[in-house]
């Protein structure tokens, strides 16, 4: 974080600042912001944020012995809530109507003080999907360039975003921050508070349409990114997605097309997946490099792209982006994670997170990949967050499965049982799909029946669980 006083920090949080024995309102921090007590080092500032099933301010005291410079609470602590005997509070207390709230608005306060240095460009990126692979390609790239601060993990929320931008310091030359969200103006939100220069939007499609309230509204809350650039942003909009494409319409920024489309400024042919990533040629600017990008899965390809035309704005040499792409190996931990090798099983871990299209991507790629001397198995598990679109988009998956081939289908998990379902009804022999309502009766049934060059995919959505389940058959089979 850029230094900041514990006055400028109350202020900045609408706090009331209750000074610890030895501190001053001028006293300044520079540590990060945590609001997992866990993580809390030297220096840093505690936020005792209120969840569903806990409460942060439980844990301040931890926060405090592992050396906080100051605790964001919504009410002040004791001595004895916090764990110190001899009655005197020993760290400085900013007392605030709502720590969420209190986040954001200190992350507001930063980055406006580091716009002001024009020394930071701010990358804020979106979609339904492929946001964290996008985010990791463009982190390395902007490396090059000098320091860059980037979202760990999937830190793309009300909370993961302000830490994010809260990392930044003046040494920062590029922030890229995800942007995610599960219903309308939460976008807005981050992007009031990042301001980004270049905004992305990767795709639009059934990702948390339940909570969104269908596809339309997922356009409109996703368009919030390029609504919040100015004349002088740059939005990088998918020209392969129609929704994304008509957000051209919506922004005053200059537009920056990626895609497979002859019109896109940043394009791909040539494109060919295979079981050790995928090879295409790359068009930027009137020049072309081919490219053997080693992420597996045809699908990320197009996060390529988005990365790419990023980097390009950033001042990257199209030789440069190439060399970043080719060095990449995996999207992220749990995407598309290639697991195994023992008697040339493969085991592909994507279960992090899944949504229709990226459930879809993963099977094709499944079907791509698998060996002619092996089995194609597909061990699938609940796509959550789709509302009144579950039962249709697990039948449509267990019906594309079947087309596509997928010699066995392992569904896991009540959620996902219309999956199974759909298999059996579309198929053609017996047995092609087997249902289990638990993890350990799949992973039996799966060690019992696989052998040598079977290619097994797991894939599912976080909430299901499955990436214990690939982690697990991945050391199965080393």
């Amino acid at each position: 974080m850029i230094e900041l006083s514990l006055s400028e920090i109350a202020a900045a949080t609408a706090g009331t600042l209750l000074l610890a024995p030895g501190d001053t309102p001028e006293t300044t921090v520079s540590g990060e912001s945590q609001t997992d007590s866990r993580e809390v080092r030297e220096g840093q500032l505690f936020f005792a944020r209120r969840g569903v099933d806990t409460d942060g301010h439980l844990f301040a005291g931890k926060a405090a012995r592992s050396g906080a410079a100051a605790l964001v609470v919504e009410r002040e602590l004791t001595a004895a809530e916090l764990g110190f005997d001899d009655g005197a509070v020993p760290v400085t207390q900013i007392v605030v109507s709502d720590a969420t709230e209190a986040l954001g608005a200190l992350a507001s306060v930063a980055v406006r003080k580091l716009r002001e240095r024009e020394t930071l460009t701010i990358v804020g990126i979106t979609g339904s999907n492929g946001k964290t692979t996008t985010k990791n390609l463009v982190a390395a790239m902007a490396a090059r360039l000098g320091p860059t601060v980037a979202s760990e993990k999937s830190f793309n929320n009300e909370v993961g975003g302000p830490i994010t931008m809260l990392r930044a310091t003046t040494e920062t030359e590029t922030l890229v921050a995800e942007m995610g969200a599960s219903g309308a103006g939460e976008i807005a939100r981050l992007t009031a508070m990042a301001q980004p220069h270049i905004g992305v939007v990767l795709s639009v499609g059934l990702a948390h349409a339940g909570e969104f309230g269908g596809i339309e509204a997922t356009f409109r809350a996703k368009s919030e990114m390029v609504q919040s650039l100015d004349a002088s942003g740059v939005a990088v909009l998918n020209r392969d997605d129609p929704r994304v494409a008509k957000m051209a319409e919506l922004t005053s920024a200059r537009v920056l097309w990626f895609g497979q489309h002859p019109e896109a400024d940043v394009r791909a042919s040539g494109i060919e997946p295979s079981a050790a990533g995928t090879t295409f040629t790359l068009h930027a600017g009137g020049e072309s490099r081919d490219v053997a990008f080693r992420v597996l899965g045809e699908h990320h390809v197009m996060n390529a792209l988005a990365a790419a035309a990023i980097a390009l704005t950033l001042g990257l040499s199209l030789d440069d982006v190439v060399a970043e792409l080719e060095a990449a190996t995996l999207a992220a931990p749990g995407r598309m994670q290639v697991l195994g090798g023992r008697d040339g099983i493969t085991i592909i871990n994507d279960a992090y997170n899944a949504s229709p299209d990226s459930m879809s991507a993963a099977i094709r790629t499944l079907a791509q990949i698998g060996k002619p001397s092996g089995r194609t198995v597909a061990v699938l598990g609940a796509m959550t967050e789709l509302g009144e679109y579950a039962i249709e988009e697990n039948r449509r998956i267990g019906l594309q499965a079947v087309r596509l081939g997928i010699r066995q289908l392992v569904v896991v998990g009540r959620d996902a049982r219309d999956l199974h379902i759909s298999a059996i009804n579309e198929g053609s022999w017996d047995g092609e799909s087997e249902f289990f309502e638990t993890q350990d009766e799949a992973y039996a049934y799966l060690v019992g029946m696989l052998s040598a060059d079977d290619t097994v995919l797991v894939k599912s959505s976080n909430d299901a669980g499955l990436q214990k389940l690939g982690d697990r058959l991945g050391e199965a089979y080393a």
